[in-house]
């Protein structure tokens, strides 16, 4: 995995000096510690920061490779797990190759197909290839959103960059938030509309679109989607496409040249990525190393509930026997937990999920220490519905997002000026309704059917990228590549028909993928209740949070105070967050969180230097 950078112009020759490129593509250095790199013409200045996991001396970037006499350079972040199978192809059309990187096969499949390389990949990505026979710049990102991508245009000069923070590095750049950036950070945040980077002149590459940059100007595509189709196939032939699929995903994402590791919580999706890993570790005679993350005296303090019924402490513990991996129990504290808040701002470049994102940027700390490359069950919740509102009736029709149903509260924390001017309740409607009427459907679908569609894809296009955008930034930020086997694209499109008596078989959640992992996993785990992401219920952290917070708001120059109602927010703080009764973003975000988040956007608003502009 990397970090990539551009400034390109294509009506004017850029400076011969390389100062803001690098400042550019250091400020990515996390993201590839390993090795950088940079490609300086004219017209264009790319720069890479390379974190090594394929081919060390193969996979150099910026890559340059000439096809007859036509010249073009990648600087590309991601995996591709279908490399072999493409470079075959290519090597049938009688392209030849100097490397066994993903990075050639990748430049190499342009050349051969043009934009319609993108049919061909199986992967995590985030590219930009300068093709100088076109003078042209085309780059694109995978169909889920796994990697990111962020541009900037400003006048003639178009920036890309992996991070918000390497286009804030240009000069001509300026960190500006207009009400419709405020709109996003009060009214979806920690979640973000697809395209949006909350930032003034900076957007977001969505998932699953390319951009072209030529002489007519800038073309954005969306080049893959879901489609709704009938699903024909029995339920014996599904659970055993679901497995094949599965089991297909996890071993084409085991490759590597450096140590691998499982993120294991003992959950359904965690531990069936373990032991599909832990066999293919055996094989070679090696022992997976698995981890898990903890909290001081959680096992104290913990509060059963809906959203979390168990913690994982006993389960990682059981799966880990289970299959004999090394397996090590990470506890943080709750000092380090509050203090590491501000570490996760600066990774994100935003406010995020609070402790959510605060501890797995200490998970990601540790295991960084023994593994560079992690495996991870992020998005199995999603397309195979492990969450409440799949269930209860009453979350999936609140007429908003299932898991941010607080959009009046949320109005409430603005200040009465900023109030009158910021209509959230209108503007996360937009956005709501914009994602309802886009959601693929079937004629005649019955009125639960087409809900339940919707609320699938409302969580594909909106929460699983929320939770993919925190998987990368907290992991990238220690230079730790996490895969997600259930972030295949092929899974997701065929779970994405499957009738939902099917996906809901045996009146479990998630039945259909606990059906499909009978006989790999222990029935106990198989059987076990979802249960989230743990966060911590210690007390302490409650108090740190509400100090900290009474001081932001006893100090006059703290930014945040021109956004907030200073009553409501000081009573926030004085009732531990029980005065804002619904949770402020799915099941982790509730009081404290709130406290936290608030925290982040000071912290944010500091960091950046941010002016807010109209």
């Amino acid at each position: 995995m990397c970090g990539i950078t551009g400034w390109i112009n294509l009506k004017s020759q850029l400076p011969q000096n390389t100062e803001i490129i690098k400042d550019m593509t250091n400020s990515l250095s996390k993201r590839g510690p390993d090795e950088e790199g940079y490609y300086i013409d004219r017209k264009v200045h790319l720069g890479h920061k390379r974190l090594t996991v394929v081919d060390p001396s193969g996979g150099k970037q910026p890559m340059i490779k000439k096809y007859g006499d036509k010249k073009y350079t990648i600087i590309y972040n991601g995996e591709l797990y279908n490399t072999e199978e493409i470079r075959r192809k290519l090597l049938d059309k009688g392209h030849q190759f100097k490397s066994y990187s993903d990075t050639e096969v990748l430049l190499t499949s342009y050349m051969e197909w043009g934009e319609n390389c993108l049919q061909e990949f199986n992967g995590i990505y985030a590219f930009a290839i300068w093709d100088e026979y076109k003078n042209s710049l085309f780059m694109a990102r995978d169909p889920l959103g796994v990697k990111p991508l962020f541009y900037s245009i400003i006048g003639n000069d178009f920036l890309l960059g992996s991070e918000i923070k390497a286009l804030l590095k240009h000069p001509d750049l300026k960190p500006e938030v207009n009400s419709e950036g405020l709109s996003e950070i009060f009214g979806l945040g920690p979640a973000r509309s697809l395209g949006s980077a909350v930032f003034k002149n900076i957007k977001e590459l969505p998932p699953a679109h390319s951009l072209l940059l030529d002489s007519s100007g800038i073309t954005v595509r969306k080049f893959w989607d879901l489609e709704a189709r009938e699903h024909t196939d029995s339920l014996e032939v599904t659970v055993e496409k679901v497995r094949e699929l599965l089991l297909d995903s996890i071993k084409r994402q085991l490759i590597s040249d450096v140590p691998v590791c499982i993120f294991l919580s003992g959950g359904l999706d965690s531990s069936a990525i373990s032991k599909v890993a832990s066999d293919a570790f055996k094989e070679k005679g090696q022992i997976l190393k698995t981890f898990s993350i903890d909290y001081q005296d959680n096992d104290k303090y913990f509060k059963s509930s809906v959203f979390q019924p168990n913690s994982d402490g006993y389960w990682a513990k059981l799966m880990s026997k289970n299959i004999g991996s090394e397996h090590y129990n990470i506890v943080l504290t709750q000092d380090k937990l509050v203090k590491a808040l501000e570490n996760a701002v600066k990774a994100n470049d935003l406010p995020g999920m609070a402790d959510m994102d605060a501890s797995l940027y200490l998970f990601s700390e540790e295991v960084r220490k023994q593994a560079t490359v992690g495996l991870s069950g992020e998005c199995a919740d999603e397309i195979f519905g492990g969450y409440p509102w799949y269930t209860n009736k009453d979350m999936q029709n609140t007429g908003t997002f299932p898991w941010s149903p607080a959009i009046k509260e949320r109005q409430n924390i603005l200040s009465r000026e900023l109030a009158l001017n910021l209509p959230l309740e209108a503007y996360v409607n937009d956005k709501y309704q914009e994602t309802i009427n886009r959601t693929p459907k079937l004629m005649g679908e019955s009125k639960e059917n087409s809900r339940l569609r919707e609320i699938f894809y409302l969580n594909l296009k909106w929460f699983m990228v929320t939770l993919l955008n925190r998987k990368d930034r907290m992991t990238m930020a220690n230079s730790l590549e996490v895969r997600v086997p259930f972030a295949d694209y092929r899974l997701v499109e065929y779970c994405f028909n499957i009738p939902n008596a099917m996906k809901f078989t045996d009146n479990r959640e998630k039945g259909l993928l606990r059906r499909a992992l009978k006989g790999i996993l222990p029935n106990e785990i198989v059987d076990r209740k979802k249960s989230p992401y743990p966060k911590t219920f210690h007390p302490e952290y409650t108090k740190l949070v509400q100090k900290w917070m009474g001081t932001i708001l006893a100090d006059s120059s703290s930014p945040i105070l021109q956004l907030i109602d200073f009553n409501q927010v000081q009573e926030l703080v004085k009732t531990g967050g029980k005065s804002f009764e619904k949770p402020w973003y799915g099941q982790l975000m509730t009081g404290p969180q709130l406290i936290a988040y608030l925290i982040q956007i000071d912290l944010w608003m500091r960091e950046y230097k941010v002016t807010l502009v109209n």
